[in-house]
């Protein structure tokens, strides 16, 4: 295999950089100056595209000789947009919106080389059980999910509060759909081992 360029992941996303070191590439993570906020009508899965686009394009312009990845996910359920909750109290408020219903995870990522991107989007599917304050309390202080779209941790124990994840990806729950990274590594002529 030839020599790949150099790799940066544009994220600083710990869970990001752990799928990617699945794929056994050397790799260095700067994290994008990107607004991550939602345009006025801009569902979910086109708000994971664009932002995935935006992260690889901002640090592809730092870096032009360079193999860029961004990746984003958005969480929505009945089209409201789950981000991040950054708290405890507000991660148990989204669990609870979410019960008994459908959230779709938009997981987007794009990958930038010489001037060219290429971008794909993996939904993921997931059904929420219907469970008490106080379980969702004890899953909510166990996994701790505040740095999660969607406050769960599906590698983690985020699995007990649901009924089903349907995806053609099981990478794109956690961040980064490593199946659809590597078809588009491979449309921009980079092979893997």
């Amino acid at each position: 295999m030839p020599d790949l360029p150099e790799l940066i992941l544009a994220s600083s996303s710990r869970y990001r950089r752990e799928l990617l070191q699945r794929l056994n590439l050397a790799f260095s993570s700067i994290a994008p100056d990107v607004d991550e906020s939602a345009e006025p009508d801009e569902g979910g899965a086109d708000l994971a595209m664009r932002l995935a686009q935006r992260k690889a394009s901002t640090v592809a312009a730092a870096h032009p000789s360079a193999l860029v990845i961004g990746s984003d996910q958005v969480a929505e359920c009945e089209h409201r947009l789950l981000g991040k909750p950054g708290s405890s109290d507000r991660a148990l408020a989204q669990l609870e919106s979410m019960q008994g219903r459908i959230v779709v995870f938009h997981t987007a990522v794009a990958v930038a080389l010489a001037g060219r991107m290429v971008v794909e989007r993996v939904p993921t599917e997931v059904r929420m059980k219907r469970l008490s304050r106080a379980r969702l309390r004890k899953y909510v202080d166990a996994d701790r999910p505040v740095d999660c779209a969607g406050a769960f941790k599906s590698e983690s124990m985020g699995v007990i509060l649901v009924d089903y994840m349907r995806s053609d990806d099981p990478t794109a729950l956690v961040g980064l759909p490593l199946i659809a990274t590597v078809r588009l590594l491979e449309r921009l002529g980079v092979e893997l081992p």
